[in-house]
């Protein structure tokens, strides 16, 4: 129950930041980049203050302990990694340039399947983490990375909204699509997660490691990237250390 609401509140708070658009009629680039800076600098620490340090305390510490979530960490990137060969980047649709081996006869049908395959993806271990976190029974911790990743998925949700209306999408019905889309990606992960961990607890350190992975291989593959190929490299910079300095101020707090 606890993975479930866990859910809804990040899938709440992406369809928040889609929403946006409907007041915030033109965000400029420069307030985008600096955005999704903070959202990476979110994930980053709460990567390693809520998942890896965490699951490596799970499994008791010490060299097999830490080994444990490495294999975790390596199989979420190795999964990311496949899926990202089989989808191309998310940054295709925010930004608009084609990659080379994005070849489809029907670019209008191919952009919105794209659109769908590649966000859901990119979310996947954003739920997952937060259903892991749940399922360990830290409670304190949990409420940090559902926070940590509720705040990222604001701007997130904000910057892929305003890229499907550049498109040519509607806005307002794009906006509430987003947020659904969120909910039934994040949700059911999300519950799933903690789920997984009730049933077996020997699973908890590859499982907060494979979260992690997943999210710092979209943070490299996909927003640092995006947040540097316009020219604002300063200002992502600064909200991403913004991010990674709130994110170990919530931890902490959270967990005293």
């Amino acid at each position: 129950m606890q993975a479930l609401v866990g859910g809804l509140v990040i899938a709440g708070m992406n369809l928040v930041g889609a929403s946006l658009v409907l007041v915030w009629r033109d965000p400029s680039e420069r307030s985008l980049d600096a955005l999704l800076g903070f959202a990476a600098g979110v994930m980053l620490s709460a990567s390693f203050t809520s998942l890896i340090l965490p699951g490596i305390e799970a499994a008791g510490g010490g060299s097999t302990g830490a080994l444990q979530v490495i294999a975790g960490i390596l199989l979420g990137v190795l999964v990311l990694d496949q899926a990202d060969r089989w989808v191309p980047h998310v940054h295709v649709l925010i930004t608009g340039r084609k990659r080379a081996d994005q070849a489809t006869q029907n670019a209008r049908y191919a952009s919105v399947v794209l659109f769908i395959v590649a966000i859901t993806i990119h979310n996947m271990p954003e739920g997952l983490a937060v259903g892991v976190g749940f399922g360990s029974g830290n409670i304190g911790e949990a409420l940090a990375l559902m926070l940590a990743i509720g705040l990222q998925n604001i701007p997130e949700g904000l910057a892929v909204s305003v890229a499907a209306i550049n498109a040519g999408f509607d806005r307002s019905t794009y906006a509430a699509l987003t947020g659904i889309r969120a909910g039934v990606v994040e949700i059911p992960i999300a519950v799933l997660g903690a789920y997984a961990i009730q049933l077996s607890t020997g699973i908890l350190p590859y499982a907060m490691g494979f979260a992690a992975g997943g999210m710092l291989f979209v943070i490299s593959d996909e927003i640092v990237p995006e947040t540097h190929a316009r020219g604002h490299e300063r200002i992502a910079t600064l909200g991403t250390m913004l991010g990674v300095v709130l994110m170990l101020y919530l931890d902490v707090a959270l967990a005293a």
